[in-house]
Protein backbone atom coordinates (compact mmCIF):
# COMPACT_ATOMS: atom_id res chain seq x y z
CA UNK A 1 0.00 0.00 0.00
CA UNK A 2 1.12 3.75 -0.77
CA UNK A 3 -0.01 6.33 1.98
CA UNK A 4 -0.73 9.67 0.13
CA UNK A 5 -0.89 11.90 2.58
CA UNK A 6 -1.70 14.85 0.38
CA UNK A 7 -3.59 17.18 2.91
CA UNK A 8 -3.63 17.34 6.44
CA UNK A 9 -7.08 16.49 6.90
CA UNK A 10 -7.80 13.38 4.23
CA UNK A 11 -5.62 10.12 2.58
CA UNK A 12 -5.73 8.00 -0.21
CA UNK A 13 -4.87 4.88 -0.36
CA UNK A 14 -4.39 2.08 -2.85
CA UNK A 15 -4.26 -1.46 -1.63
CA UNK A 16 -3.23 -4.22 -3.70
CA UNK A 17 -4.33 -7.23 -1.72
CA UNK A 18 -7.85 -6.18 -1.64
CA UNK A 19 -7.82 -4.22 -5.05
CA UNK A 20 -9.27 -1.55 -2.83
CA UNK A 21 -8.80 2.28 -3.52
CA UNK A 22 -9.69 4.15 0.22
CA UNK A 23 -10.20 7.86 0.59
CA UNK A 24 -10.55 8.62 4.35
CA UNK A 25 -11.33 12.05 6.45
CA UNK A 26 -12.03 15.21 5.42
CA UNK A 27 -11.79 16.13 1.27
CA UNK A 28 -12.77 19.70 0.87
CA UNK A 29 -10.66 21.20 -2.20
CA UNK A 30 -10.78 24.88 -2.88
CA UNK A 31 -8.86 24.05 -6.35
CA UNK A 32 -9.39 20.48 -8.34
CA UNK A 33 -5.40 20.69 -8.23
CA UNK A 34 -5.21 19.81 -4.59
CA UNK A 35 -6.08 16.69 -5.37
CA UNK A 36 -3.73 15.73 -7.78
CA UNK A 37 -1.85 13.17 -6.35
CA UNK A 38 -4.65 11.02 -4.92
CA UNK A 39 -6.42 11.30 -8.60
CA UNK A 40 -3.73 10.15 -10.13
CA UNK A 41 -3.46 7.21 -8.05
CA UNK A 42 -6.67 6.32 -8.22
CA UNK A 43 -6.32 6.19 -12.04
CA UNK A 44 -3.11 4.03 -11.39
CA UNK A 45 -5.42 1.72 -9.45
CA UNK A 46 -7.61 1.35 -11.92
CA UNK A 47 -4.98 0.66 -14.36
CA UNK A 48 -3.40 -2.09 -12.67
CA UNK A 49 -6.50 -3.84 -11.45
CA UNK A 50 -8.82 -6.90 -13.15
CA UNK A 51 -12.29 -7.64 -12.38
CA UNK A 52 -13.47 -5.69 -9.47
CA UNK A 53 -12.06 -2.28 -7.88
CA UNK A 54 -13.46 -1.71 -4.11
CA UNK A 55 -13.68 2.02 -3.38
CA UNK A 56 -14.14 2.46 0.35
CA UNK A 57 -15.63 5.59 1.52
CA UNK A 58 -16.95 4.14 4.82
CA UNK A 59 -13.65 5.99 6.82
CA UNK A 60 -14.94 9.46 4.64
CA UNK A 61 -16.26 12.06 7.36
CA UNK A 62 -16.67 15.29 4.51
CA UNK A 63 -16.58 15.42 0.92
CA UNK A 64 -17.49 18.85 -1.29
CA UNK A 65 -18.99 18.63 -4.61
CA UNK A 66 -15.66 19.92 -6.47
CA UNK A 67 -13.99 16.54 -5.10
CA UNK A 68 -17.06 14.19 -5.38
CA UNK A 69 -17.30 15.22 -9.26
CA UNK A 70 -13.45 14.98 -9.73
CA UNK A 71 -13.38 11.08 -8.43
CA UNK A 72 -16.46 10.00 -9.49
CA UNK A 73 -15.84 11.41 -13.33
CA UNK A 74 -12.84 8.79 -13.48
CA UNK A 75 -14.69 6.12 -12.48
CA UNK A 76 -17.40 6.68 -15.03
CA UNK A 77 -14.81 7.49 -17.90
CA UNK A 78 -13.21 3.90 -16.57
CA UNK A 79 -16.77 2.31 -16.48
CA UNK A 80 -17.03 3.25 -20.61
CA UNK A 81 -13.53 2.43 -21.44
CA UNK A 82 -13.26 -1.15 -19.71
CA UNK A 83 -16.70 -2.60 -19.71
CA UNK A 84 -14.84 -5.87 -18.21
CA UNK A 85 -14.12 -3.99 -14.94
CA UNK A 86 -16.99 -3.79 -12.03
CA UNK A 87 -16.85 -0.67 -9.12
CA UNK A 88 -17.76 -1.43 -5.90
CA UNK A 89 -18.52 1.89 -3.60
CA UNK A 90 -18.30 0.96 0.29
CA UNK A 91 -20.19 3.15 2.16
CA UNK A 92 -21.02 3.95 5.61
CA UNK A 93 -24.32 2.93 7.55
CA UNK A 94 -22.32 5.53 10.02
CA UNK A 95 -22.13 8.51 7.77
CA UNK A 96 -25.05 7.99 5.93
CA UNK A 97 -24.74 10.70 3.25
CA UNK A 98 -21.85 8.68 1.37
CA UNK A 99 -24.98 6.05 0.57
CA UNK A 100 -26.86 8.77 -0.85
CA UNK A 101 -24.26 10.90 -2.48
CA UNK A 102 -22.53 7.30 -3.95
CA UNK A 103 -25.83 6.03 -4.63
CA UNK A 104 -26.16 8.13 -7.73
CA UNK A 105 -23.22 6.84 -9.36
CA UNK A 106 -25.07 2.92 -9.77
CA UNK A 107 -27.83 4.92 -11.61
CA UNK A 108 -25.70 5.92 -14.26
CA UNK A 109 -23.32 3.12 -14.99
CA UNK A 110 -24.54 -0.16 -14.59
CA UNK A 111 -21.13 -1.53 -13.79
CA UNK A 112 -21.11 0.34 -10.28
CA UNK A 113 -22.20 -1.00 -7.37
CA UNK A 114 -22.68 0.69 -4.17
CA UNK A 115 -22.79 -1.16 -0.88
CA UNK A 116 -23.29 -0.23 2.53
CA UNK A 117 -20.61 -1.31 5.13
CA UNK A 118 -22.19 -3.81 7.84
CA UNK A 119 -21.83 -7.07 9.32
CA UNK A 120 -22.44 -8.50 6.24
CA UNK A 121 -20.50 -7.14 3.62
CA UNK A 122 -17.75 -9.63 3.56
CA UNK A 123 -19.21 -12.84 2.08
CA UNK A 124 -16.96 -14.81 4.17
CA UNK A 125 -18.05 -13.30 7.20
CA UNK A 126 -21.02 -15.56 8.44
CA UNK A 127 -19.44 -18.93 7.46
CA UNK A 128 -15.98 -18.70 8.83
CA UNK A 129 -15.17 -21.38 12.12
CA UNK A 130 -13.80 -18.12 13.14
CA UNK A 131 -16.72 -15.88 12.39
CA UNK A 132 -15.89 -12.50 11.44
CA UNK A 133 -11.93 -12.93 11.03
CA UNK A 134 -12.11 -12.54 7.28
CA UNK A 135 -11.37 -8.99 7.51
CA UNK A 136 -8.72 -9.47 10.10
CA UNK A 137 -6.66 -11.81 7.91
CA UNK A 138 -6.87 -10.19 4.95
CA UNK A 139 -5.79 -6.78 7.25
CA UNK A 140 -3.20 -9.10 8.65
CA UNK A 141 -1.86 -10.35 5.22
CA UNK A 142 -1.97 -7.05 3.87
CA UNK A 143 0.00 -5.47 7.18
CA UNK A 144 3.23 -8.60 6.30
CA UNK A 145 2.62 -8.39 2.64
CA UNK A 146 5.07 -5.14 2.48
CA UNK A 147 7.72 -7.07 4.35
CA UNK A 148 7.40 -10.41 2.91
CA UNK A 149 7.28 -9.23 -0.96
CA UNK A 150 11.05 -8.06 -0.63
CA UNK A 151 11.87 -11.35 1.26
CA UNK A 152 10.52 -13.83 -0.19
CA UNK A 153 12.74 -13.59 -3.40
CA UNK A 154 15.81 -14.40 -1.23
CA UNK A 155 13.78 -17.37 -0.35
CA UNK A 156 13.37 -19.12 -3.73
CA UNK A 157 10.35 -17.07 -5.24
CA UNK A 158 10.94 -15.96 -8.76
CA UNK A 159 8.71 -16.11 -11.72
CA UNK A 160 8.00 -19.21 -13.25
CA UNK A 161 8.29 -21.61 -10.54
CA UNK A 162 5.71 -24.75 -9.62
CA UNK A 163 4.86 -23.37 -5.88
CA UNK A 164 2.43 -24.82 -3.17
CA UNK A 165 0.87 -22.41 -0.50
CA UNK A 166 -0.08 -25.41 2.10
CA UNK A 167 -2.90 -24.59 4.90
CA UNK A 168 -4.03 -21.28 2.72
CA UNK A 169 -6.76 -19.93 4.83
CA UNK A 170 -8.72 -17.35 2.76
CA UNK A 171 -6.25 -17.49 0.16
CA UNK A 172 -5.29 -14.15 -0.44
CA UNK A 173 -1.33 -14.69 -0.13
CA UNK A 174 -1.61 -16.69 -2.85
CA UNK A 175 -3.49 -14.09 -4.91
CA UNK A 176 -0.84 -11.51 -4.19
CA UNK A 177 1.89 -13.76 -5.45
CA UNK A 178 0.31 -14.48 -8.50
CA UNK A 179 0.18 -10.66 -9.24
CA UNK A 180 3.36 -10.29 -7.94
CA UNK A 181 6.14 -12.86 -8.95
CA UNK A 182 3.51 -14.44 -11.90
CA UNK A 183 4.49 -18.76 -10.51
CA UNK A 184 3.72 -20.93 -13.68
CA UNK A 185 1.31 -22.61 -11.48
CA UNK A 186 0.20 -22.32 -7.53
CA UNK A 187 -1.44 -25.41 -5.92
CA UNK A 188 -3.35 -23.68 -2.20
CA UNK A 189 -4.22 -26.36 0.02
CA UNK A 190 -6.46 -26.08 3.02
CA UNK A 191 -8.59 -27.88 5.27
CA UNK A 192 -11.35 -25.72 5.37
CA UNK A 193 -14.09 -25.77 2.92
CA UNK A 194 -15.76 -22.74 3.68
CA UNK A 195 -12.01 -20.62 3.70
CA UNK A 196 -11.59 -22.30 -0.16
CA UNK A 197 -14.74 -21.18 -1.12
CA UNK A 198 -14.27 -17.63 0.28
CA UNK A 199 -10.64 -18.02 -2.03
CA UNK A 200 -12.30 -19.15 -4.88
CA UNK A 201 -14.66 -16.67 -4.64
CA UNK A 202 -12.16 -13.55 -4.58
CA UNK A 203 -10.07 -15.32 -7.29
CA UNK A 204 -13.38 -14.87 -9.80
CA UNK A 205 -13.99 -11.06 -8.52
CA UNK A 206 -10.88 -10.32 -9.37
CA UNK A 207 -10.43 -12.23 -12.44
CA UNK A 208 -7.27 -14.11 -11.21
CA UNK A 209 -5.89 -17.36 -12.54
CA UNK A 210 -3.21 -19.86 -12.53
CA UNK A 211 -4.14 -20.87 -8.71
CA UNK A 212 -5.84 -24.50 -8.35
CA UNK A 213 -7.22 -23.94 -4.59
CA UNK A 214 -8.09 -27.72 -3.42
CA UNK A 215 -8.94 -29.13 0.23
CA UNK A 216 -6.94 -31.43 2.53
CA UNK A 217 -5.15 -32.48 5.14
CA UNK A 218 -1.57 -30.90 5.89
CA UNK A 219 -0.10 -33.31 7.86
CA UNK A 220 -1.26 -36.24 5.27
CA UNK A 221 -2.15 -34.89 1.96
CA UNK A 222 -2.92 -36.69 -1.24
CA UNK A 223 -0.06 -34.14 -3.34
CA UNK A 224 2.62 -36.29 -5.36
CA UNK A 225 6.11 -35.97 -4.09
CA UNK A 226 8.80 -34.00 -5.16
CA UNK A 227 6.49 -31.60 -7.44
CA UNK A 228 7.19 -28.08 -6.06
CA UNK A 229 9.92 -25.59 -6.60
CA UNK A 230 9.04 -23.57 -3.35
CA UNK A 231 6.44 -25.02 -0.71
CA UNK A 232 5.08 -21.95 1.63
CA UNK A 233 3.01 -22.46 4.96
CA UNK A 234 2.51 -19.27 6.79
CA UNK A 235 1.23 -18.61 10.39
CA UNK A 236 0.20 -22.34 10.91
CA UNK A 237 2.85 -24.22 12.26
CA UNK A 238 2.73 -22.54 15.45
CA UNK A 239 -1.13 -23.70 16.01
CA UNK A 240 -0.55 -27.42 15.06
CA UNK A 241 0.07 -29.12 17.77
CA UNK A 242 2.65 -31.64 15.99
CA UNK A 243 4.41 -29.21 13.83
CA UNK A 244 6.65 -31.82 12.68
CA UNK A 245 4.22 -33.89 11.05
CA UNK A 246 3.30 -30.79 8.71
CA UNK A 247 6.80 -30.32 7.87
CA UNK A 248 7.56 -33.45 7.14
CA UNK A 249 5.12 -33.19 4.20
CA UNK A 250 6.02 -29.85 3.50
CA UNK A 251 9.49 -31.82 2.98
CA UNK A 252 7.70 -34.35 0.79
CA UNK A 253 5.95 -32.62 -1.65
CA UNK A 254 9.07 -30.46 -2.15
CA UNK A 255 11.77 -31.02 -5.24
CA UNK A 256 15.22 -32.04 -4.37
CA UNK A 257 17.05 -28.70 -4.41
CA UNK A 258 13.53 -26.59 -4.06
CA UNK A 259 12.48 -24.51 -0.70
CA UNK A 260 10.06 -24.31 1.92
CA UNK A 261 9.44 -21.11 3.21
CA UNK A 262 7.99 -20.66 6.90
CA UNK A 263 6.52 -18.16 8.80
CA UNK A 264 5.93 -18.19 12.51
CA UNK A 265 5.24 -15.52 15.65
CA UNK A 266 6.74 -15.32 18.91
CA UNK A 267 3.73 -13.40 20.71
CA UNK A 268 5.59 -12.70 23.96
CA UNK A 269 7.63 -10.28 21.75
CA UNK A 270 4.75 -8.14 20.60
CA UNK A 271 5.77 -4.03 22.76
CA UNK A 272 4.52 -1.00 22.30
CA UNK A 273 4.96 2.19 24.07
CA UNK A 274 3.71 4.03 26.03
CA UNK A 275 2.04 1.27 28.33
CA UNK A 276 5.13 -1.22 28.07
CA UNK A 277 4.50 -3.43 31.06
CA UNK A 278 0.63 -3.71 30.27
CA UNK A 279 1.59 -4.92 26.99
CA UNK A 280 3.77 -7.17 27.64
CA UNK A 281 2.06 -8.95 30.80
CA UNK A 282 -0.66 -9.59 28.48
CA UNK A 283 1.39 -11.17 25.22
CA UNK A 284 3.41 -13.21 27.87
CA UNK A 285 0.05 -14.65 29.44
CA UNK A 286 -1.24 -15.38 25.71
CA UNK A 287 1.81 -17.55 25.07
CA UNK A 288 0.74 -19.21 28.08
CA UNK A 289 -3.71 -19.35 26.66
CA UNK A 290 -2.04 -21.22 23.38
CA UNK A 291 -0.27 -23.71 25.08
CA UNK A 292 -2.76 -24.39 26.98
CA UNK A 293 -4.74 -25.50 23.76
CA UNK A 294 -1.40 -27.51 22.55
CA UNK A 295 -0.68 -24.28 19.99
CA UNK A 296 2.71 -22.57 20.31
CA UNK A 297 2.58 -19.14 19.37
CA UNK A 298 6.15 -18.73 20.67
CA UNK A 299 7.39 -21.00 17.47
CA UNK A 300 9.57 -18.31 15.16
CA UNK A 301 13.04 -18.68 16.73
CA UNK A 302 12.67 -22.78 16.93
CA UNK A 303 11.91 -22.60 12.96
CA UNK A 304 15.51 -23.34 12.07
CA UNK A 305 15.69 -26.11 14.66
CA UNK A 306 12.40 -27.82 13.06
CA UNK A 307 13.97 -27.13 9.18
CA UNK A 308 17.44 -28.79 10.10
CA UNK A 309 15.43 -31.89 12.02
CA UNK A 310 13.11 -32.60 9.26
CA UNK A 311 16.60 -32.79 7.06
CA UNK A 312 16.62 -29.36 5.44
CA UNK A 313 20.35 -27.92 4.41
CA UNK A 314 20.98 -24.19 3.47
CA UNK A 315 18.38 -22.52 6.52
CA UNK A 316 17.81 -18.79 6.22
CA UNK A 317 16.30 -17.03 8.74
CA UNK A 318 15.24 -13.26 9.81
CA UNK A 319 12.73 -11.53 11.15
CA UNK A 320 10.66 -8.20 11.00
CA UNK A 321 8.73 -6.28 12.79
CA UNK A 322 5.01 -5.06 11.79
CA UNK A 323 4.39 -2.10 13.13
CA UNK A 324 1.58 0.79 13.29
CA UNK A 325 4.11 3.03 11.14
CA UNK A 326 3.36 0.24 8.20
CA UNK A 327 0.22 2.03 6.41
CA UNK A 328 -2.65 3.09 8.44
CA UNK A 329 -2.53 2.99 12.07
CA UNK A 330 -6.57 1.81 12.16
CA UNK A 331 -5.46 -1.61 10.62
CA UNK A 332 -3.12 -2.31 13.49
CA UNK A 333 -5.40 -1.25 16.14
CA UNK A 334 -8.51 -3.51 14.19
CA UNK A 335 -6.18 -6.13 14.59
CA UNK A 336 -5.55 -5.95 18.17
CA UNK A 337 -9.17 -5.30 19.10
CA UNK A 338 -10.09 -9.05 17.28
CA UNK A 339 -7.32 -10.24 18.78
CA UNK A 340 -8.72 -9.41 22.26
CA UNK A 341 -12.21 -10.51 20.86
CA UNK A 342 -10.88 -14.15 20.45
CA UNK A 343 -8.28 -14.10 23.07
CA UNK A 344 -9.95 -12.27 25.87
CA UNK A 345 -13.35 -13.29 24.80
CA UNK A 346 -14.05 -17.25 23.61
CA UNK A 347 -10.62 -18.79 24.31
CA UNK A 348 -9.96 -17.46 28.36
CA UNK A 349 -13.53 -18.65 28.88
CA UNK A 350 -12.47 -22.14 27.51
CA UNK A 351 -9.50 -22.10 29.89
CA UNK A 352 -11.93 -20.85 32.58
CA UNK A 353 -10.28 -17.79 33.44
CA UNK A 354 -11.78 -15.92 36.19
CA UNK A 355 -12.84 -12.02 36.06
CA UNK A 356 -10.16 -10.77 37.26
CA UNK A 357 -7.88 -12.28 35.28
CA UNK A 358 -9.84 -11.75 32.00
CA UNK A 359 -9.65 -7.53 32.82
CA UNK A 360 -6.63 -7.40 33.04
CA UNK A 361 -5.62 -9.40 29.99
CA UNK A 362 -7.90 -7.79 28.00
CA UNK A 363 -6.18 -4.51 29.36
CA UNK A 364 -3.08 -5.28 27.94
CA UNK A 365 -4.72 -5.23 24.44
CA UNK A 366 -6.38 -1.60 24.93
CA UNK A 367 -2.83 -0.30 26.15
CA UNK A 368 -1.65 -2.07 22.69
CA UNK A 369 -4.73 -0.30 20.90
CA UNK A 370 -4.01 2.71 22.42
CA UNK A 371 0.24 2.74 21.66
CA UNK A 372 -1.15 1.69 18.27
CA UNK A 373 -3.49 4.90 17.36
CA UNK A 374 -1.05 7.61 20.01
CA UNK A 375 0.45 10.21 17.93
CA UNK A 376 3.64 9.56 19.82
CA UNK A 377 3.01 6.23 20.02
CA UNK A 378 4.89 2.54 18.74
CA UNK A 379 3.20 -0.68 18.02
CA UNK A 380 5.04 -4.20 17.24
CA UNK A 381 4.30 -7.15 16.01
CA UNK A 382 7.31 -9.85 15.10
CA UNK A 383 6.98 -12.10 12.43
CA UNK A 384 10.11 -14.63 11.64
CA UNK A 385 10.20 -15.78 8.56
CA UNK A 386 12.99 -19.06 7.96
CA UNK A 387 13.47 -21.64 4.41
CA UNK A 388 15.28 -24.78 3.83
CA UNK A 389 16.56 -26.46 0.68
CA UNK A 390 15.27 -29.80 0.25
CA UNK A 391 18.99 -31.67 -0.45
CA UNK A 392 19.65 -32.71 -3.87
Amino acid sequence: MSPYNLLPRFKAQYDANNQEFSISGVVRPQAIDELGTSLALLRDAIGRVRGVLYVNVRRLTQMNNAAFYAFSRIIIDACRARPDLKFVVITSSVVGWTSRKFGRLSKIEPNITVEQYDSQFYPGQGFLEEGGFVPILRTQTKMTWRHERAILPRHGMRPGIVMADICCGIGDFAVLVQKEFQPSRIVALDHSISSLNYARQVMQEFDIRGIEYTYGDASEMLLDEAQFDLVTCRHSLQIFNRPELILKELYRICKPGGRVYITNEKNSHCLGEPRAESIRWTYNEVAKLFGHFEMDVELGPKSRRYLLETGFEDIRVETFMVTNLDGDPQDFADVIVAWADVYAGEMATRRGDGPEFVARFRQGFQDHIFAALHPKGYAGWPIWVASGRRPQ
